[in-house]
């Protein structure tokens, strides 16, 4: 098959993965192999591929590809989660289109349209998981609603039920007055909102005052509407001021409620008036104060229904009932400044003329539904709540003797403070979608909780009306069963036994606590043993300036514009290359463009192999070699595979890529190729130094014929040598990079020669050669003379291809020995006609410094050495004033500290790149003498 002179990702990735995947290539069978798992964190039905999908799905993509080419019972479990909120407002949303509603139906009929919506349009991103090229076992895909994921999550509730671990309590939970259901802390999202803080005087009653002769306590708040509800005022024990007046009244304005004042530290005596008013039915905080109070859950006051209109709870005048929450705000600020006891805030102009506001101006940090869009209400409610503190005890100790290793391990420190610091865990949700929690109800409340209805019946006893509970369970309840539920527990499969514990868990960081952290308890609770042996946690994808991508910013990058643009091949081994255990990847689509060079450099690479007879390599093992530019290359590719063999035990994923990157841009196609075009091309022609093709043509589409040239019919055994040791180098690229760029190198794998089987199965390289140092070091010489050459020329002004002749000083005897053995390459690569072991003539040189060597080149005729003087001079006085004036940026804490973090990081590095210019500079002045 010949190369076609183009690289088109389009042409090949649909193509390679609809082969892979009805092949079967994704699961090959291989009983007797040692498994490798990887659970797929399951996207949302409703989903779409954003940019950390492509991010998280790369890094496992580069696991199970790089095991399964080591041999090892590769298995990437693929499924998507029911996503209970989510896909419950799409399908209400295209209700709603149609001037139809939920409630319209019963819930077993709404429940029926969402599974037909499901058939019809969910799972959307599994398709664009697969363009990604994700090696999934596809052929069992999962899904969180399915009847055996369903039977999983039952018993789990059932048996923590029993055993104590699951009850239901009132307590306080993020509510949605549009979606009328509590959520979850992650489906929290803090926005800055322009607000107010308002301050009102609550009277004391009895005729108490303070010390200080006052007859009120001043309050704050941001919601006034909730002081309808208000339980208490809380001042700190120590506070002077209120010492005298603990566990006396104040009377609420507008109800005529007395509530007690309390001590207790959430009071700081530095904020505001030192007094908290305490609403412990509407705000976490003073939920807490409640109960240190002495207050217990049933007794605390809930002023608003599930829509946050309020209701009666005590005192409320009855104009205000029904009213909405923002609307009771205002109407309460109006009547306390009607009455008197709203203090205003005094506000002075420039000319220092002062006026009077209602409120304080304040930026308010506010919670949002990210699915409803609304302000989310801390709302007293019955829910169902798993003990958190005692499922965390498990894997606490698992992280700390080392059965779970957390990578990086400075996650280890938010891990332990979290789970030592767990609160109980809100599992109920209002919703008709989603697993229907199976607890049964009779007429007294009772509650009777078993797998089915028939099993609560019989706890109830025959004849006892029963109603199933309305709620479903938190999507994080489910979907913390992944690494086994998805392998057939309950039931004792030889998928479970096989597969569990999975090897390595990859996740965003964003989820360890909702996630990660509670598949940890219920795997170890259930299975006695942990879910997993190392959880890999990476970074967030922001913006290039260091960002959150958002929307609203309009700096959304979406992955399947850049695959269109630069093929999938290109996004992933960006996102490899970016990784960097503990730091976030910064979008470059300038890097994501420049990897699609990389796989077009190598396209290029293998037409030009073909073209010149190099194939498909019919051995593991490195040929046997003995010219040294081939000894030396089968080297290379040993300390290349230790090197990415190292970096994938320390998922090092920005190792892996820079490993092969170099070796195979820099190493193979920019050097050995280079430095083998003369013994492939043995013939002279016009322009080379030592025949073969010109310098470039790997870049360049080649235009030689794939059939060989007919001089290569006389050619010897030096050629043939490195045809074999090139078409092996070749073959050891292809799959040591296949993890990272599966369809590229799947293809040329296959374009270079007849195979027995697909890349994607082949065996990880095993090159079992030894290093020859003579010929490694002597390879490195050859290039660091090149490259040094090159880089005075450039630096000089010199034409890369100006012939010029050098000559040798101070050089040993193995020197001028290699410089004959290797007076070609130096001709045809550096452009040096010749190297005299002999005194240079007199006038301007440069002058290269080679180990132990100097080599001179005169200049005389071929530059102006006085003006490159003063050229190179001047660019140095320059680099170095913006160095030090960078310094002088740095240097000083006020930008340091106050400067956004990407406009001091740019500073860091413009400042070591003008450092780094300065150093060059003067490298390339020194040269001239």
């Amino acid at each position: 098959m010949t190369i076609d002179k183009t690289f088109d990702p389009a042409a090949i990735e649909t193509k390679w993965f609809e082969h892979w995947e009805t092949s079967g290539a994704f699961r090959p069978d291989r009983p007797d192999a040692q498994p490798f798992t990887i659970v797929n964190p399951p996207p949302n039905v409703t989903g779409s591929l954003h940019i950390g999908h492509a991010l998280d799905n790369t890094l496992q993509d580069i696991l199970i590809r790089h095991a399964r080419l080591q041999g090892k019972d590769a298995l990437w479990v693929v499924g998507m989660d029911h996503a209970g909120i989510a896909t419950q407002m799409v399908v209400e949303r295209q209700l709603e289109e149609r001037q139809d509603k939920r409630t319209n139906y019963s819930r077993e009929q709404f429940v029926d349209i969402v599974w037909k919506w499901k058939a019809e349009s969910g799972g959307q991103i599994t398709r664009q998981l697969r363009r990604l090229g994700c090696s999934m076992d596809w052929a069992n895909e999962q899904f969180t609603m399915d009847p055996h994921f369903n039977r999983a999550v039952i018993k789990v509730f059932v048996d923590l039920y029993n055993q104590g671990l699951i009850y239901r309590d009132k307590r306080l939970v993020n509510w949605d007055p549009k979606l009328k259901t509590a959520i979850s802390d992650l489906e929290v999202e803090t926005r800055e909102v322009k607000g107010h803080f308002w301050h009102f005087r609550y009277p004391l009653a009895d005729g108490v005052k303070l010390d200080s002769g006052a007859d009120h306590i001043a309050v704050a708040t941001t919601r006034p509407e909730t002081m309808l509800a208000d339980m208490a005022v809380a001042v700190n024990a120590e506070d002077p001021r209120y010492k005298s007046v603990i566990g006396k009244f104040v009377e609420l304005p507008i109800t005529g409620r007395r509530v007690p004042i309390v001590a207790d530290e959430h009071a700081d005596p530095e904020l505001g008036s030192g007094a908290v008013k305490i609403t412990p039915g509407h705000d976490f905080n003073d939920f807490e104060v409640g109960r240190r109070a002495g207050m217990k859950p049933g007794d605390m006051l809930n002023m608003f229904d599930a829509e946050a209109r309020v209701v009666q709870c005590g005192g409320i005048p009855d104009d205000l009932v029904g009213m909405d929450r923002f609307d009771a705000r205002a109407e309460v600020v109006a009547r306390m400044k009607a009455l008197g006891l709203l203090v205003p805030h005094i506000v002075k102009d420039k000319d220092g003329t002062e006026s009077e506001l209602d409120a304080e101006p304040r930026t308010i940090q506010t919670p949002f539904g990210d699915r409803g869009g609304v302000v989310i209400e801390p709302w007293l409610t019955d829910q169902w709540y798993v003990d958190a503190e005692t499922l965390a005890q498990p894997p606490i100790q698992a992280v700390r003797d080392g059965r779970i290793e957390i990578v990086p391990k400075s996650w280890e420190k938010t891990f332990f403070n979290w789970m030592e610091n767990i609160q109980p865990w809100c599992v109920s949700r209002q919703l008709w979608w989603g697993h229907r929690i199976p607890a049964w109800f009779d007429a007294d409340g009772n509650c009777h909780v078993a797998e089915d209805e028939a099993a609560a019946q019989a706890l109830a006893g025959e004849g006892v009306a029963l109603t199933q509970d309305n709620d479903v369970l938190d999507t994080w309840f489910s979907s913390a069963l992944w690494p086994f539920g998805t392998l057939g527990w309950p039931d004792q499969t030889e998928a479970l036994k096989r597969h569990y514990p999975n090897d390595v868990l990859i996740s965003g960081f964003d989820i360890l606590f909702f996630w990660d952290a509670r598949m940890a308890m219920q795997g170890m609770h259930f299975m006695q043993e942990v879910p997993w042996k190392t959880l890999y946690l990476h970074g967030l994808v922001r913006a290039a300036d260091g960002q959150k991508m958002s929307k609203s910013k309009g700096n959304v990058v979406d992955p399947l514009i850049l695959m269109d643009k630069y093929g999938a091949d290109a996004l992933r081994f960006f996102m490899a290359a970016m990784e960097s255990q503990g730091r976030d990847v910064k979008m470059d689509e300038r890097r994501v463009e420049g990897y699609r060079n990389f796989a077009t450099k190598l396209w290029n690479a293998a037409r030009f192999a073909q073209a010149n007879g190099i194939g498909a390599s019919t051995t593991l093992r490195a040929p046997e070699a003995s010219l040294a530019v081939n000894k030396w290359i089968i080297g290379e590719v040993v300390e290349t595979l230790a090197k990415l063999d190292k970096a994938f035990g320390e998922y090092r994923f920005d190792a892996m890529a820079d490993t092969i990157y170099q070796f195979a841009w820099g190493t193979f196609c920019d050097w050995y190729l280079e430095l083998i075009k003369p013994v492939l091309s043995p013939l002279p022609h016009a322009g080379g130094a030592g025949g073969g093709l010109e310098d470039g043509e790997v870049e360049r589409a080649p235009t030689a014929s794939p059939t060989p040239n007919p001089s290569r019919m006389r050619e010897g055994d030096e050629a043939q040598e490195t045809r074999a040791v090139a078409g092996w180098v070749i073959d050891q690229i292809l799959v040591m990079l296949h993890p990272f760029m599966p369809f590229i190198t799947e293809e040329l794998w296959h374009a270079m020669g007849a195979r027995n089987y697909d890349l994607i199965v082949a065996k990880w390289p095993e090159p079992k050669a030894k290093l020859d140092l003579a010929a490694g070091a002597e390879i490195n010489w050859l290039i660091q003379l090149v490259s040094e050459v090159r880089s005075a020329k450039n630096e000089l002004g010199i034409a890369p291809g100006a012939r010029l002749n050098a000559f040798v000083r101070d050089a040993s005897p193995e020197t001028l020995a290699r410089i004959e053995r290797q007076a070609g390459a130096i001709a045809r690569q550096a452009r040096l006609d010749s190297i005299a072991n002999a005194e240079a003539p007199a006038g301007g040189v440069v002058q290269i410094v080679v180990d132990e060597a100097t080599f001179v080149i005169p200049l005389e005729g071929i530059i102006d050495l006085d003006a490159e003087r003063a050229r190179i001079s001047k660019a140095i006085e320059a680099a170095a004033k913006e160095a030090k004036s960078l310094e002088g940026r740095l240097s000083n804490p006020a930008f340091v500290e106050k400067a956004k973090a990407e406009a001091v990081e740019k500073a860091r590095a413009d400042h070591a790149e003008k450092v780094a210019d300065v150093e060059r500079l003067r490298a390339a002045l020194s040269r001239l003498g």
